[in-house]
């Protein structure tokens, strides 16, 4: 959409490739700067870069379900 690569981006927030790749793949949540400095560099709001989902809550919903 931006036109940046994996290695762009974790240039401009000065993190590693492989922290995007897992940001990416969901295996790694970022702290809340690293969620702040890349959604100032896509210039969008940070909530609808990334989303969070509570995991307890999750659970509770299903088990009542």
């Amino acid at each position: 959409m931006h036109g940046l690569t994996q290695q762009d981006l974790a240039n401009r927030v000065s993190v590693t490739r492989q922290t995007i790749l897992f940001m990416e793949k969901g295996k790694y949540n970022p702290s809340l700067r690293l969620a702040w400095k890349i959604s100032k560099v896509f210039n969008t709001p940070l909530e609808e870069v990334f989303s969070f989902e509570d995991e307890e809550q999750i659970k509770d919903e299903e088990a009542s379900a």
